[in-house]
């Protein structure tokens, strides 16, 4: 919910800073830049100080970014946006760490997408909620309301600290050139994470472009308002609860995570073209439904992903390489909303630059296939 505020109400925000909305791209950028860096510290992170405590960390530096991102002045919230991705970045790894010595491994891809579900959740809190906050008490008092939900959050599961972070080694140092290094070596020298990497650096940028620019395209190209076109984004981001649900289930009980993954990125280049065939008279009964097979592919393949992560990764090494993998798809995300955003201003459409989208899924299916062959011999 703290990377989803500014982008679900990015009209409002641009028109009060008197800046264009094609600059939410260089936001993004600034929250993922930050959370690559913060991803890759948080394997050594987690042994030392634990999953719980570093999660709590991250909180409550998402919760001081907000903060700073009500303030409306580019600097301001250029600073807030790098606390934010510095708070987000270290979560999975921590999560990862926790799941992998907890779950069964025939079970490993339902519930790493069970948890997964708590990232389109969070964008369907803000899509629901930020929009009608701004139009009651302004989009600043919304970002200050989120803030406190995040520090509250971290206060709340300081209980669990104890019994989760019972594997923690205050042996541990944690420096930078060990942290940063590790886990990129680990994700080279292996083939199968480094096709994962690959793959998702591709997802990334369509899952960025589709929550990160469908409010502006939809308040923008068809002309909704901000409460309805945030109300689209609640759509897409169901969709992509259900899907990571869903694709997690049929993942380990019939198709496996390889063959799962090509079958998103088919459902992705769907979502994608059916979008930019949109038009202002478009019904939302055609709408909705093309937004929920778009956001069930772009933001639902994650689950099925990090449990392919963790099911590859050498043995206790799972939070290393779930960092090693997300600094790539970081990146992907740190690149595609400025290109996005450029793509989207010189075609003069945001339609049509998803259609252009679409190829994104199609190079996923092709990086995922000699995978998919590995695990059939």
């Amino acid at each position: 919910m703290a990377v989803m505020n500014v982008p679900v109400v990015a009209p409002a925000v641009a028109k009060d800073l008197g800046i264009a909305t094609t600059y939410l791209g260089a936001y993004v950028a600034l929250v993922y830049f930050a959370a690559m860096v913060a991803t890759l510290l948080g394997g050594a992170a987690v042994k030392r100080w634990g999953a719980i405590r570093l999660s709590q960390i991250g909180l409550v530096l998402a919760s001081f970014g907000l903060l700073l991102s009500a303030y409306p002045h580019p600097l301001t919230m250029a600073i807030g946006a790098l606390f934010i991705g510095a708070g987000y970045g270290p979560i999975t790894p921590a999560s990862s760490h926790l799941l992998i010595k907890t779950t069964p491994p025939e079970k490993l891809s339902f519930v790493f997408s069970i948890k997964q579900t708590g990232v389109p959740l969070g964008g369907i809190i803000a899509g629901a909620l930020v929009p009608t906050l701004n139009s009651l008490i302004g989009w600043q008092a919304a970002f200050f309301c989120a803030g406190v939900a995040c520090a509250l959050c971290a206060w709340a599961v300081q209980p669990l600290r104890n019994s989760l972070d019972d594997d923690r080694d205050a042996s541990v140092k944690p420096s930078l050139a060990t942290s940063v290094v590790s886990p990129l070596k680990l994700i080279f020298q292996h083939p199968n994470l480094r096709s994962l990497s690959i793959m998702s650096f591709l997802f990334a940028i369509s899952q960025m472009s589709l929550t990160g620019y469908l409010v502006t395209f939809l308040y923008e190209d068809l002309g909704w308002s901000l409460i309805a076109a945030g109300g689209a984004l609640t759509v897409a981001q169901g969709g992509g609860v259900a899907g990571r649900m869903l694709w997690g289930y049929i993942a380990d009980r019939w198709l496996g995570a390889s063959m799962m993954l090509i079958v998103i990125a088919g459902l992705l280049t769907i979502g994608c073209v059916g979008t930019a065939l949109l038009t202002p008279d478009s019904s939302p009964w055609l709408l909705f439904p093309i937004l929920a097979i778009f956001g069930s592919s772009a933001v639902g393949w994650n689950g099925v992903f990090l449990a392919e992560i963790a099911r590859q990764a050498p043995s206790g090494q799972a939070s290393l390489a779930t960092g090693g993998t997300l600094c790539i798809t970081f990146l992907g995300v740190m690149i595609g909303p400025p290109m996005f955003g450029l793509l989207a201003g010189t075609l003069g459409s945001y339609g049509s630059s998803y259609g252009v989208l679409g190829l994104v899924g199609v190079l996923c299916a092709l990086t995922l296939l000699p995978l998919y062959r590995a695990s059939k011999t």
